[in-house]
């Protein structure tokens, strides 16, 4: 591949980024509003988690920058690793908010709200995510990064955790099953536990 498409195919991957970037921050917005209105753990939990995925995509968003521009890149490099500790850390903690929470709304027969709007920020998701993740699988065989590849798997684990969402949320709306979300949240928190163990297998090899 010569330099000028290299330098093509970073620019494209610059692009996809800056999408996936405008896109958390609407999901990440829409979702904790949406939620704590509602009294949904499950739809919450969704927004928080579209906020740490932002930090991880500003992240690589910088970097390709960099590297588009025909900048060193050790130092996004040095900033990514930090910021792989700050990503592990805060799915942590929110992987023991969705237990406790969604524990303590089964225990407590909690009722939360009907969501429109989480549904339709869930069927939305379901729809950008994997179209994101196509894209960014794309640009990463062409240009070789391993960063871009991880980033792409991210936004297919956020459409499976949206599928989840939208069912918990449907069912709760449609049915009157008030525990339908917070069995939702159980089974979304096993995709956010992959996620991460991921994150903090990267944090620890970096």
């Amino acid at each position: 591949m010569t330099a000028d498409v290299m330098g093509e195919q970073v620019r494209a991957g610059v692009r996809v980024e800056i999408v996936t970037v405008v896109w958390m921050v609407l999901e990440a917005a829409i979702g904790i509003e949406a939620g704590i209105a509602a009294g949904s753990v499950l739809l919450t939990a969704f927004g928080i988690d579209s906020v740490i995925e932002l930090i991880s995509g500003s992240i690589l968003l910088w970097r390709l920058s960099i590297q588009a521009r025909g900048g060193d890149p050790e130092r996004a490099e040095r900033a990514e690793r930090r910021s792989a500790l700050v990503v592990a850390g805060a799915l942590c903690l929110l992987c023991l908010y969705v237990l406790g929470s969604a524990l303590h709304g089964l225990l407590s027969h909690a009722h939360p709200e009907r969501s429109p709007v989480g549904i339709g920020l869930a069927a939305a998701a379901l729809i950008v995510m994997p179209w994101l993740a196509a894209a960014k699988r794309r640009i990463a065989s062409r240009i070789d990064s391993g960063a871009l590849r991880g980033d792409a798997a991210s936004s297919i684990t956020c459409a499976y955790m949206a599928g989840t969402v939208l069912a918990g949320l449907v069912l709760n709306a449609a049915l009157g099953w008030w525990w339908a979300e917070d069995v939702a949240a159980l089974a979304f928190l096993v995709w956010l536990a992959g996620e991460t163990w991921e994150a903090l297998e990267e944090a620890r090899e970096g």
